[in-house]
């Protein structure tokens, strides 16, 4: 079996900074502050760590409590947000997913800064949320380790699965340490935040400026592109 862990911004989709209206709108709801996104280099962060760093920023105490009604607020705008930018789908993704669909032979997972709201929005608009069945996400402003150590435990509850046969996609020195925190492999892709010599320097297994073709993606995992796939069960939203 092989496990695929994915990250969603800068990863699977770009959503052209649309999601920072819905940042800087529910700060301004939230605290009455004017607040701006662009302001912070986000890539890899958790939502979480977002809302804790953009309250520091204001001057306001990061509780537990208002970090989560900042992040709450900002999930509840983000489906009016996105589509306020032109956005779109990497490339290769739509692709390489569409051939890994109903395997019996590999899972894919979400595993991501967002929130599970968050990442409903956005994979929801741009189409690709069929093909999350579940995953791992922000759930506090703890390290990003920590959702890597869940979206194992998912993983493995489905049934037994080797470290040599998963596999982190991301686009952030920050997927790199969640890979290298539960023990697998990286796959780092320079079509987010970082540049490919600044993900080289965090030393994932495989580098590329963009998601390979993908026949090239199966066979850098392991698998025959060829090979028939099982039926498909009904996908369950993220």
């Amino acid at each position: 079996m092989t496990v695929l862990f994915w990250d969603i911004d800068g990863t699977l989709l770009t959503t052209a900074k649309g999601g920072m209206f819905a940042w800087d709108d529910a700060v301004k709801e939230i605290t009455g502050r004017d607040f701006e996104l662009a302001s912070l280099r986000i890539p890899g962060m958790t939502d979480y760590q977002i809302g804790a760093r953009t309250l520091e920023m204001l001057g306001l105490e990061s509780t537990e409590a208002l970090t989560q009604r900042l992040v709450r607020r900002y999930e509840e705008l983000l489906p009016t947000s996105l589509p306020r930018r032109t956005g779109h789908v990497l490339k290769h993704v739509r692709e390489i997913l569409e051939q890994l669909r109903g395997r019996a032979d590999v899972r894919s997972y979400l595993l991501t800064g967002n929130t599970r709201g968050g990442a409903k929005a956005k994979l929801t608009h741009y189409g690709l949320v069929d093909f999350f069945p579940e995953g791992a996400f922000a759930e506090d402003t703890r390290a990003r380790a920590t959702i890597a150590e869940r979206a194992l435990v998912l993983a493995r509850r489905a049934g037994h699965v080797s470290e040599q046969d998963m596999f982190v996609i991301g686009d952030t020195p920050h997927d790199v340490e969640c890979a290298n925190a539960i023990g697998v492999r990286t796959i780092a892709v320079a079509t987010g935040g970082y540049s490919v010599e600044e993900l080289r320097e965090h030393q994932p297994w495989q580098l590329f400026a963009e998601l390979p073709p993908p026949d090239e993606f199966m066979r850098l995992i392991g698998l025959d592109s060829r090979r028939s796939v099982s039926a498909k069960a009904p996908a369950r939203q993220a």
